[in-house]
């Protein structure tokens, strides 16, 4: 049960629409108005401080963990350093955007169009990038929903997971400062590069000031608070915030709510710089359990204050909105951050890790109900049964967590990449479902790439049905194909071009993020970048992985190849051309056309006749993807993690042989297309299993729905516990599950003033049933709901 404390900080996170602040961006701006001529280095570091020395200070009523992006309780900034042009396109509508629309009012757009965008015209990412990508590649590339690559060039990378064991909760930014300041002492000028490091130092230096200033402007507010607090309970609170935050993020904490507070803060600091997408708080249950029982042995708290401190932690993660444009947010909808945080699985030695703090963890989300963290769970043969009965019972609640995950197949993937084993076995989960480790330099989602563009284009003649564009290359272009194999060749070299794409924009992106975007902040929490002086974007991390691409439409794609070969080739129900044109007709006066290729064999189903099909795609794309590297000369990864991508890539793709309609959504990870998967859910898994999952290192995601009669019982959780076990026995790497009935669900869409705290998965996230479009509220709906074994 809730406490008074977190159940009013609930019904505020659920009531508040979310708004925008321009604090962030108003001072940022005037601090590089003043810094004119210096290194990038120092002005991001520069405008970082004064940000924490000018911001807002709020404290919330109740808050026990405090530390706000704006002043308003729900809330997004503006970071026009590496975009503006979108909002000033979009922010007249925003209140009325279909998919995560913000407040903000007139006086605020006014503001930002007179004082800080007008500084940044010419100057920002977003602009570099358009203007030095070539034009073929921005042709397929730019805003088409065919090659996605949005979030690495109107926003911040992110894809961080800061060391909080090894680093900040070990030293205190007072450590990291004074580390810093011996590396610059021991620096000859006169060497090539020193002065670069110099610089990298002193900026590292001014991150960590900052930090330590916006505490203590905390700790004075908390004091003043208090001082004017009539409930006694309060003012002792308060003055307990302003101890803490004294000291915190300075010096190491020594309690739980000291270490809560600190974790807080850095993630608050990183918000503030840079807005990220996922910024993940990694392995919680073991960077954090000794503080538990520290608190524990010294009496300090019980595990019901320490769950009321961790639902605190939760509600703040939750508050900060990500602001993003409308073509990012059909990509990424329902306000996801994608603050990924993994309880559960084997330490460094091996064994299994699970602990108190596990089982809490599952706690506070099953309470509190908020959409972040998003919660990641490990799971192996040996993992406590006691917690594998506690990930089921979450489930079972229908909201979507946690996230389930094989530690097996988790750590061969980063073996796969290179990494050391005992960091193999440390791996949490990043963003939506990549495996990833906090010494780690990764752009995670980096592109979407749509598959069933890649059909769309071997069948078409490189040509879009819906616009009739040339979007892919200008082959095959009389349609005919003698053969299967013809047409599953004309796939490839589609495929194989829209890889191409994908690496040219990366490549584009990367670049001028290095040039543009140094991250002294997050660097400072990372070893080997303060020991070689050297920031995360000139390759300082202990590891530098290339960029994933996420497929999206792999069961679209096989399904349709399926399709073709079915109909035409094996049981000539059809010609090649009759197919075409019903394809080109949107299947108006195909219809019994149609119904046989919906009855044509669906991956989802067990049935090798398709899925090998999908295994074939699967693996050249990991072959093909890993035949290119990065600026930094890592191998691109491929990945089939799922966002609410499949959204906008259907709507921009034609009728496809499947039997799909123009425009209706494809699949998302390597989850069956939505309704096609009627066998039973071990058959889905099975197909999804014969996928060569360890190789895509970027993630795979299983999306499922259950009838929620299978997990109400305990027996039926303990059923489904075993089928997940055996699934990763296969290799699979990840399932997640949606248990709410159809009918709950259609009366959310008509009453959702009702369901304003109904939370589901989309895809590789929970989040809001309430926050998402009607389109995407229905693609769940259709998911198909299996009642059986």
């Amino acid at each position: 049960m809730l406490t008074e404390r977190i159940q009013k900080a609930k019904d505020e996170y659920v009531n508040n629409k979310p708004a925008i602040s321009y604090d962030r961006a108003r001072i940022w701006t005037e601090s590089y108005k003043r810094t004119e001529g210096q290194s990038e280095m120092i002005r991001r570091a520069q405008a970082f401080k004064d940000v924490c020395e000018e911001l807002t200070v709020t404290i919330f009523p109740g808050e026990l963990i405090v530390g706000a992006v704006g002043e308003f309780r729900k809330c997004g900034i503006l970071t026009p350093e590496f975009s503006w042009t979108w909002v000033d396109k979009e922010m007249d509508h925003f209140s009325d955007r279909v998919q995560d629309p913000y407040e903000m009012t007139d006086e605020q757009r006014q503001y930002v169009r007179q004082h800080i965008f007008p500084y940044w015209q010419g100057k920002s990412l977003e602009e570099a990038f358009l203007a030095q990508i070539p034009d073929e590649t921005a042709t397929v590339a730019v805003d088409t929903g065919i090659v996605d690559i949005d979030s690495k060039w109107r926003q911040s990378v992110g894809e961080i997971t800061p060391d909080y064991e090894d680093c900040l909760l070990k030293k205190g930014f007072g450590g990291i400062i004074a580390e810093c300041k011996d590396k610059m002492a021991q620096l000859t000028l006169s060497r090539p590069g020193a002065l670069k490091q110099q610089d990298f130092y002193r900026a590292v230096i001014l991150c960590s000031e900052g930090m330590i200033t916006l505490a203590r402007r905390y700790a004075q507010k908390a004091t003043e608070m208090a001082a004017a607090e009539t409930d006694s309970n309060r003012k002792n609170e308060l003055l307990q915030i302003a101890d803490i935050c004294s000291r915190i993020p300075e010096c190491p904490p020594e309690t739980f709510q000291e270490a809560l507070q600190m974790i807080w803060f850095y993630q608050l600091g990183g918000i503030l710089m840079e807005n990220p997408l996922s910024l993940n708080p990694g392995r919680f249950d073991q960077y954090m359990y000794p503080y538990y029982q520290h608190d524990k042995a010294a009496g300090l708290h019980d595990d019901n204050s320490i769950l009321e401190l961790i639902e605190c932690y939760w509600l703040k993660l939750s508050e900060w909105v990500w602001t993003i444009s409308a073509n990012t947010a059909d990509f990424f909808a329902g306000y996801n951050q994608f603050q990924n945080l993994t309880v559960g699985g084997s330490g460094r030695d091996g064994k299994d890790a699970t602990n108190e703090l596990s089982y809490l963890a599952l706690k506070a989300t099953a309470e509190v109900k908020t959409h972040q963290p998003g919660l990641s769970v490990r799971i192996s043969q040996k993992s406590p049964r006691d917690f594998v009965d506690a990930v089921m019972e979450l489930v079972a609640q229908g909201t979507g967590f946690p996230a389930i995950h094989s530690d097996k197949t988790g750590y061969q993937m980063l073996k796969n990449l290179g990494y050391e084993t005992e960091d193999a076995r440390d791996w949490n989960n990043c963003g939506c479902v990549v495996p990833h480790f906090r010494k780690t330099f990764e752009w995670t989602s980096t592109v979407n790439v749509n598959f069933s563009g890649a059909f769309e284009y071997a069948t078409n003649g490189g040509k879009s049905r819906i616009t009739g564009k040339q979007m892919g290359l200008p082959v095959y272009q009389d349609r005919q194909f003698a053969s299967y194999d013809a047409v599953e060749e004309a796939f490839f070299t589609q495929f194989d071009n829209l890889i191409d794409i994908s690496v040219t924009g990366t490549l584009v992106a990367q670049r001028l993020q290095k040039e543009m975007i140094p991250r002294p902040y997050f660097s400072a929490l990372f070893e080997d970048c303060l020991e070689k002086g050297k920031d995360l974007v000139d390759g300082g991390a202990k590891y530098n992985v290339g960029p994933v691409l996420t497929g999206i439409g792999l069961a679209e794609a096989a399904n349709s190849l399926a399709a073709v070969k079915k109909l035409v080739f094996d049981d000539q129900v059809c010609t090649m051309a009759q197919l075409l044109k019903a394809m080109d007709e949107n299947w108006e006066g195909y219809e019994e056309l149609q119904k046989q290729a919906q009855q044509a064999p669906k991956y989802g189903n067990d049935l090798d006749y398709v899925d090998d099909i999908a295994q074939r795609i699967a693996n050249h794309f990991y072959e093909k993807t890993h035949s290119y590297t990065d600026i930094y000369g890592s191998p691109f990864t491929s990945a089939f993690m799922g966002i609410s991508n499949f959204i906008p890539t259907g709507r921009v793709i034609g009728a496809t042989a499947c039997g799909r309609k123009a425009g209706e959504p494809i699949s998302e990870g390597v989850s069956p297309v939505a309704g096609t998967d009627i066998s039973t859910p071990i058959s889905a898994m099975k197909s999804c299993a014969k996928l060569n999952q360890d190789i895509h290192s970027g993630g795979t995601l299983l999306n499922m729905r259950l009838n929620h009669d299978l997990v109400s019982t305990k027996r039926g959780r303990s059923n489904i516990a075993s089928m997940v076990q055996s699934f990763f026995d296969m290799g699979a790497f990840h399932v997640q599950f949606n248990t709410l009935s159809t009918k709950t669900l259609l009366d959310a869409q008509a009453h959702p003033e009702q369901y304003k705290d109904l939370l589901v998965r989309v895809a590789g996230y929970s989040t809001q049933f309430v926050h998402l479009s009607k389109t995407l509220q229905d693609s769940i709906i259709r998911r198909s709901v299996h009642d059986g074994m």
